[in-house]
């Protein structure tokens, strides 16, 4: 038995949504099938979405023709599958917000960038009271990836939560390297509540912003001298990076920032093997998608695309479902902040208007935002 907020006849069979043409860009279309929903799985309209570069790397990289595109959502819950069946205390009516797997070629019907989206129940937050549903629309991806990037196997293996934080000078620092984006804010308020110290980079316009989510030491990226300087600063024992920016640039300031005893860097794109130059530091590349437990697979001219794999984990999921119900709990005691956000004008032209403002590289120290309805 299905819990429905509209009578089935007011669904729609298709929607409007942006999908990949193709050539993977960004295309507007009306015609669109509802997502089917299975056991555990939630339908929701889509209030307003948040805007990622995963949005457009995927269709400049891998382009899958047909795929909707997005990863970020806020919206209201329309049906539950089989609440008897679904173990949640979402309802519908409730606003939550979470992550899809936008732009996915093995279900290319479920991306964040349309009029309805599905989503497991156990995946979700419930938006709070006092929470903006711009600020919400961002949190998914940002509060995903630190769930495998500070706490996963293939993450840092942080060793301590914001709910068992570590006692003063039980932690060893971590460096943040992007921290003005919206995963190394959330990343650096997640650890500072955890009782790990931290530090990030970033440029001058944003040091202020970057201090104010819990980095206790800020430097330029820009500058030469930059990896050096954190050295000093740490005493030459930091052990842990977090490279959210993931250039060749970038892992080679967190590589050269690194103690002389090595220790472990997360990139949160691929890692060429020619980019690891010190043995001594192991270098993991998680993927915040991972939380779904699923099989994650990319296709590049129609090939499976090597390096972008990663296996189906039962582990993982559970890992995540604790980490999110966590997270719950944290933004309703108000512990935790989304990254500043810029609402652009309602509707999904809009939405492609600012892919492309995103991928010129001018946005800074804010999170692009788009109401559709």
């Amino acid at each position: 038995m299905k819990q429905r907020l509209l009578d089935p006849s007011a669904l729609p069979t298709t929607q409007k949504a942006i999908i990949q043409d193709p050539s993977g860009h960004p295309k507007i279309t009306h015609t669109v099938p509802l997502p089917t929903l299975g056991p555990g799985n939630l339908l929701v309209k889509v209030s307003m979405v948040a805007l990622n570069p995963y949005d457009f790397k995927m269709g400049s990289a891998f382009p899958c023709p047909g795929a909707v595109v997005g990863n970020d959502f806020v919206g209201r819950v329309v049906e539950i599958h089989d609440p008897r069946q679904t173990s949640t205390d979402v309802r519908v009516g409730d606003v939550v917000c979470g992550l899809v797997h936008g732009s996915n070629p093995w279900d290319p019907n479920n991306g964040a960038f349309a009029e309805f989206l599905r989503v497991p129940a156990d995946l979700v937050l419930k938006v709070p009271r006092g929470l903006e549903m711009s600020d919400a629309a961002g949190l998914g991806s940002a509060l995903a990836t630190a769930c495998v990037a500070l706490w996963g196997d293939g993450g840092l293996q942080v060793g301590f939560t914001p709910e068992a934080p570590a006692r003063e000078g039980e932690a060893e620092p971590v460096l943040v390297y992007g921290g003005s984006t919206a995963t190394g804010t959330m990343a650096l308020q997640l650890l500072r509540a955890s009782g790990v110290p931290c530090f990030a980079t970033c440029s001058p316009r944003n040091s202020e912003l970057v201090k104010g989510f819990g980095a206790a030491g800020v430097f330029d990226y820009a500058e030469a001298d930059v990896a050096q300087r954190i050295r000093r600063e740490t005493g030459g024992e930091l052990q842990c990076a977090l490279d959210v920016i993931a250039d060749r640039e970038s892992a080679a300031c967190c590589l050269a920032a690194i103690g002389r005893v090595g220790g472990r860097l997360v990139c949160l794109e691929a890692c060429p093997e020619e980019w690891r130059t010190r043995r001594t530091v192991e270098v993991k590349c998680p993927i915040a998608l991972e939380v779904f437990g699923k099989e994650i697979r990319v296709l590049r001219g129609g090939e499976r695309a090597t390096g972008y794999e990663r296996p189906a984990s039962a582990e993982t999921r559970a890992a995540a479902v604790r980490c999110f119900a966590m997270f719950q709990r944290l933004l309703d005691d108000g512990r935790l902040r989304a990254h500043p956000v810029k609402v652009l004008p309602a509707g999904f032209q809009s939405v492609v208007d600012g892919l492309m403002v995103l991928k010129s590289g001018s946005v800074s120290g804010c999170k692009l935002v788009v109401p559709l309805v």
